[in-house]
């Protein structure tokens, strides 16, 4: 049984992919009433990612790639946070510690105040806008080319700045996850991980559960080259013990009751 959240997300990336797109094209494709179809789009429509029309929905006239970005904030927003919190954990006064630019990541930045001092880089412009002005936080930000789709900086410049930096810690996250492979959509962004993986003495990644045993484009790295692999507790208890067999530093983060 799919969930509402899982739902709301194929629909918004399916409608994000085409740009504009039929309530009646939405009830056949995912097979559904047109009540159901019509409750998603409400709380989409809510969050600033999709704008309801007369038969219609399309992406916020915002543009496709800001909406993209708003909505992947939004999506497993507790998952989010409580890999923020059990990540923080790794994270010590005095360190030099370095962001991705995944929502994942983001969602530490309002937690690292309270360890301080520290050096923050990051390639994230959310990241950046929540650390620039604190107190003990010595932020560098990371340039490039701006990528809407990310809000954040991408590209041979970016990847050049990493490599003339050296962090005490990396915190970062993936598209997705087959065996003990990470994998990444983007090729641009999969070289600005890499550059980091490449500049970090210790290196923490974290992914939800959903991103397991899914595929994207372009392989990021093998989960044994990072010192923890911190997920939700939706992972199968079959599939920790293969990835720990495979010498994988599985941390599972058990998500709090409702």
């Amino acid at each position: 049984m799919i969930k509402a959240d899982e739902r709301r997300e194929e629909i918004a990336d399916y409608v994000i992919k085409f740009g504009q797109v039929r309530i009646d094209d939405l009830v056949e494709h995912f097979g559904v009433s047109r009540m159901t179809i019509h409750r998603h789009i409400d709380q989409l429509a809510h969050q600033g990612v999709l704008r309801k029309l007369h038969g219609a929905v399309t992406v916020q006239p915002s543009g496709l790639y800001e909406s993209a970005f708003r909505y992947r904030v939004t999506v497993g927003r507790a998952e989010k946070d409580a890999l923020a919190h059990a990540a923080l954990d790794y994270v010590e006064a005095g360190q030099a510690v370095m962001l991705d630019d995944s929502t994942t990541a983001n969602a530490i930045a309002p937690l690292l105040p309270d360890i301080k001092p520290l050096t923050v880089i990051t390639n994230s412009v959310a990241t950046a806008a929540l650390l620039t002005n604190v107190d003990d936080i010595d932020f560098i930000c990371l340039g490039g080319q701006y990528h809407r789709t990310y809000n954040a900086y991408i590209g041979i410049v970016c990847e050049n700045a990493v490599a003339q930096l050296r962090a005490n810690l990396l915190i970062c996250s993936a598209s997705a996850i087959s065996g003990t492979t990470a994998f990444i959509q983007d090729q641009h962004v999969v070289r600005v991980k890499q550059a980091m993986v490449a500049a970090s003495t210790r290196r923490i990644l974290v992914v939800d559960h959903s991103k397991f045993d899914k595929v994207a484009l372009h392989v990021f790295d093998d989960l044994t080259r990072f010192d923890a692999v911190l997920t939700t507790d939706g992972v199968s208890d079959a599939q920790a013990q293969k990835l720990e067999r495979a010498g994988v530093k599985l941390s599972i983060v058990k998500m709090a009751q409702s």
